[in-house]
């Protein structure tokens, strides 16, 4: 039986500790008649779920398809005539919270899988249909390749949300990206578009792409023309390092170079790097080989504009130890979030310089250095690998991802932190990494991360940038103490314990148009007009927003369906290029590029997105808030508001999340219920 990800010989003993019972269950559900099989099907599904969930799953199920089906695991069942299966109908099956629908689409597309191979020949469907359909399935689930689970998938499916991502490995790797490939680029740049902190899962697409092209046996054709500047700016950015020589080569490669050859590579990585995002792994090499030349070449190297030089002069020594004790060809990234923290003149703040210092310089706990270990591996030290994430985090505050957990309150203080209070990030991450401990204040009184109970993840959180692998779980215990500390008070607890949390700039006024106890809508037009007033332009005296301000929103699904509660962070309202008013907002889940339902499709490039924002029209965003802070002292004239905005605000509200949510009036007490739709 053949296994993916190179799992080992204890990953593959618990995987044949798993298949065991399934085997016994398949056989058991073959031995019953027809009418009586429905009887034991959720045993199989159950274990099927598991063996599903393990690396080499998806390989052990593939291998067992033709039982499955005689086994009549499909039967009575839409999966029961493959030849009728519709590709566009995978997303909803694969998004359900139904772990039975979850696992028998996956094991119908690995049946298929092994009908495209050859390896079971199916009376219904011919080796070139199942490929046919499963190129189409993989072309409109691109997402499940490389992307986090979603809040609303973290919210409706759980742990269950990694058997599709394992799955489409799975069929990758199966079917050939040759097939793919043009979807797959787009969806490659328009993550890059928002510029993550974390690129290790783009990079092994890139690198999919790249072998794909080397290829003999692969045609691409005409596909994969957008291939070229991806795979160049990992693997050969230069004329030096073009053919992908190695490191090793390509530094005894520099050792021969004059000044004029040089600077042509320093060109040549900045270029690439500002392009993509991506940092290629012979970019630190130069860089570290630049530093015996001249500071006007690594500067160069970096991309530095005339703000990134200056500050780059100014704190020479400072960015030297830098290169020398955090980027390495393991550490590529670090390159990135260097020239981005000197692009953003972070270090001309008093406290920011001393602080790297002190950074460079951090003994890290055990535990710390095991947890960094464990994440990312041994190719780096845990102290290169953590000084790495901080740069990318200081040039990239909008970079942060939640990775698939509950904790987009720590994701988004983190952000704020980097991009507002950079020195205060820095001793948070040197309280966790060294102490094991941070300690807040919640209203003059200290919580410690370690006195406090558990958080709002269930269990520590492993995919993340090696800042929040370190300091999330101590602020998500905090968090989750501070809301226990509310307990008792009437209304929302982010009231108190937002601006305690995120800092002193969230506003102290608070608005919210949820009853807490009912879930009920309350005070809409009050909440709408509150917030025109305090962020709108035209209507707040065109004072632009001085500080991030946390707020909070409810997650629809593209059908406008309800999710969750979600934190978010507005950055800016601003007019686009197209003459509109949009608030600019930073969302720590992932890809922001959402279809939150009624046209409502969050945009994270081409409307006057900053790299890591996300935006929407300025009513549809409101539309979708259910609290947010503003400074008290600060009030405009609520009567100024047209009524047609609220009400074109309103409209999108009713459509989707408030629909479900509208307070009975009197007089609908005294007639009867609400009616099933908005009121018109």
């Amino acid at each position: 039986m053949t296994t993916e990800n190179n799992t080992s010989p204890q990953g593959d003993d618990q995987l044949n500790d798993i298949v065991k019972p399934l085997d016994e269950a398949v056989y058991q559900l073959a031995q019953e008649p027809a009418s009586s099989k429905a009887a034991k099907l959720p045993q199989v599904m159950d274990t099927a779920r598991q063996v599903l969930l393990q690396p080499g799953g998806c390989a052990a199920i593939e291998a067992r398809a033709a039982t499955f089906e005689e086994a009549g695991v499909f039967l009575g069942s839409d999966w029961e005539t493959p030849q009728y299966l519709v590709p566009s109908l995978t997303t909803f099956a694969l998004k359900s919270p139904d772990p039975i629908v979850v696992v028998i689409e996956a094991m119908s597309e690995l049946r298929l899988l092994a009908v495209a191979k050859g390896d079971y020949v199916h009376d219904s469907v011919s080796a070139e249909h199942a490929h046919h359909y499963l190129t189409q399935v993989m072309a409109l689930n691109l997402w499940l390749l490389f992307s986090a689970p979603s809040e609303a998938e973290r919210e409706t499916q759980g742990k269950l949300a990694n058997i599709p991502r394992q799955l489409f490995q799975h069929l990758a790797e199966g079917i050939g990206y040759v097939y793919i490939v043009d979807r797959l680029i787009d969806e490659i740049w328009r993550i890059l578009k928002q510029r993550p902190i974390q690129v290790d899962a783009i990079k092994q697409m890139i690198t999919q792409i790249a072998l794909c092209q080397t290829n003999p046996d692969i045609d691409l054709g005409a596909s994969g023309q957008g291939a070229t500047r991806l795979v160049s700016s990992l693997y050969g950015p230069t004329q030096a390092c073009q053919e992908d020589p190695g490191v090793d080569i390509y530094r005894e490669r520099l050792e021969r170079m004059d000044n004029a050859a040089l600077q042509a590579e320093a060109t040549g990585f900045a270029r690439a790097m500002h392009d993509t995002g991506l940092v290629s792994p012979y970019h630190p090499v130069l860089l570290r080989h630049l530093l015996d030349a001249s500071d006007h070449l690594v500067s160069e190297a970096l991309g530095l504009s005339s703000t990134g030089r200056d500050c780059l002069l100014c704190y020479r020594e400072l960015v030297h130890a830098l290169i020398r004790g955090g980027v390495f060809p393991a550490t590529a990234q670090a390159v990135y979030g260097l020239a981005l923290l000197l692009e953003r003149g972070i270090l001309y703040q008093a406290p920011v310089a001393p602080a790297i210092w002190r950074q460079l310089g951090l003994k890290l706990s055990e535990w710390s250095q095991a947890r960094l270990n464990i994440a990312y591996g041994e190719m780096a030290s845990p102290r290169a690998r953590l000084l790495e994430g901080v740069l990318c985090m200081l040039g990239l505050p909008l970079g942060v991802g939640q990775g698939n957990n509950p904790t987009c309150q720590s994701a988004r203080a983190l952000s704020m932190w980097a991009y507002n209070d950079p020195d205060y990030l820095l001793q948070m991450v040197a309280w966790a990494a060294r102490d094991d401990e941070i300690i807040m204040h919640f209203e003059g009184q200290p919580i410690s991360s370690m006195a406090s109970l558990s958080g709002v993840a269930t269990e520590l959180p492993m995919d993340l940038d090696p800042v929040s692998l370190i300091v999330v779980p101590h602020l998500d215990r905090i968090y989750a103490e501070m809301g226990r500390r509310c307990i008792g008070r009437e209304g929302d607890p982010h009231r108190w314990v937002n601006p305690e949390f995120h800092g002193w700039w969230s506003g102290r006024g608070f608005r919210i148009n949820v009853d807490v106890g009912t879930g009920k809508l309350i005070h809409v037009d009050d909440f709408l007009r509150h917030f025109y007033v305090s962020y709108h332009p035209y209507y707040n005296g065109n004072q632009p927003l001085i500080h991030p301000q946390p707020a909070g929103i409810a997650v629809t699904d593209s059908a406008g369906r309800f999710i969750g509660w979600h934190a978010i962070t507005i950055l800016r309202a601003s007019i686009d290029p197209e003459g509109n008013m949009r608030i600019y907002f930073y969302n720590p889940n992932n890809d922001s590029g959402q279809d939150w339902g009624d046209d409502v499709i969050v945009s994270t490039a081409g409307n006057g997105e900053r790299f890591g924002e996300a935006s929407l029209l300025f009513e549809q965003f409101v539309s979708r808030l259910y609290i947010y802070h503003f400074d008290p002292l600060e009030s405009g004239e609520l009567a100024t508001i047209p009524d047609d905005e609220i009400e074109q605000v309103k409209g999108y509200l009713y459509r989707s999340w408030g629909r479900d949510r509208l307070p009975p009036t009197d007089l609908q007490a005294e007639e009867g219920p609400l009616p099933d739709g908005p009121p018109e």
